[in-house]
């Protein structure tokens, strides 16, 4: 299964799962990324890190660390 951290600029992809545990899952859940939601990846940084994605109306940077914690289909 894919995560978010590895969906294209570009891409539209809807969330099946979050994983990860405690503060980590608590943080992600807290910036609107839960299940069924839909993400929209704007853009990518240079180096790859992070990356910044529309969800829920507004713009979100979020690291490549904690995207691997996002399920996506």
């Amino acid at each position: 299964m894919k995560t978010l951290d590895q969906a294209k600029c570009g891409q539209t992809v809807k969330v099946v799962k979050v994983s990860g545990e405690g503060a980590l899952k608590r943080r992600i859940m807290d910036m609107g990324i839960t299940k069924g939601t839909t993400i929209f990846v704007r853009k990518v940084a240079p180096l790859g890190d992070p990356m910044e994605v529309r969800l829920r109306g507004y713009e979100l940077s979020i690291r490549k660390k904690e995207a691997k914690n996002v399920l996506i289909e």
